[in-house]
């Protein structure tokens, strides 16, 4: 588990996690292990349990896990940008840490983005989702009100399982709220959307720390941002150097 040149980076933002930290980096490991060089970085978004020390504890095994820490918490897309300008793989694969989200996809994403460097994002779609009814009425009215807007071919962009490459997303315009943004702001840079079936499962313990009222009109206003800065995007000029 050298992390000497990771060509992949797992970023796993997490706010008081602490119970489900050890399963999920076993899962992880038991994905990508003998198949990718790989680091694990943890952002740890202001947690005030025992993420931190059980993260801690972890890293004196598992040399390469590493921890990031927000003094205060920013909220997911934050925690997200932390890890990313802290990876050192080319490649960016991300998955939430509540355990929802299955770390053996990890592969299938990882592979769709080294299938073509046309391809900046493989976003995870969610089938058989273990949340509630409201919940995923929710999710499929926001989800179709951002697809008629920006019309970003993507039928699920709250999953937290993607992958991507690293220079494309440092590229993108940082906003709170990115996240949720990733496949219509890939695509306005030019590059491809893949899109892989993943199954969903329950967490394995806690409550959810982002929820859906306290970002319902931040998000209204973050898609009316996103649609103007699509419509705003001229054509990426066709660079070449002349040599004297």
């Amino acid at each position: 588990m050298s992390t000497s040149q990771p060509s992949v980076s797992i970023v796993v933002p997490v706010r008081n996690e602490a119970d489900n930290i050890a399963p999920l980096i076993a899962e992880i490991g038991a994905a990508l292990d003998e198949r990718w060089a790989y680091e694990i970085i943890y952002v740890n978004d202001g947690s005030t349990d025992a993420t931190g020390e059980r993260l801690a504890a972890i890293m004196k095994q598992r040399s390469n896990l590493r921890q990031l820490r927000h003094a205060r918490s920013g909220g997911q897309s934050a925690a997200v940008r932390s890890g990313v300008r802290a990876a050192r793989g080319d490649i960016v694969a991300t998955l939430d840490g509540d355990g929802q989200n299955n770390p053996a996809f990890l592969p299938d994403l990882i592979a769709a983005v080294e299938k073509s460097p046309r391809i900046g994002l493989a976003a995870g779609q969610r089938v058989g989702r273990k949340d509630t009814g409201f919940k995923k009425f929710q999710s499929r009215v926001a989800n179709g009100v951002r697809n008629a807007i920006l019309k970003d071919g993507t039928r699920d962009t709250g999953c937290g399982l993607k992958a991507f490459r690293r220079d494309v997303f440092l590229m993108l315009p940082y906003f709170d709220g990115l996240h949720r943004f990733l496949p219509a702001l890939v695509r306005r840079e030019g590059y491809e959307i893949a899109y892989v079936d993943v199954i969903d499962r329950p967490r394995h313990s806690g409550v959810s720390n982002y929820g859906f009222f306290d970002r319902l009109w931040i998000g209204i206003m973050d898609l009316a941002g996103v649609w103007w800065l699509i419509r705003r995007k001229k054509p990426t000029p066709d660079v070449t150097e002349v040599k004297a």
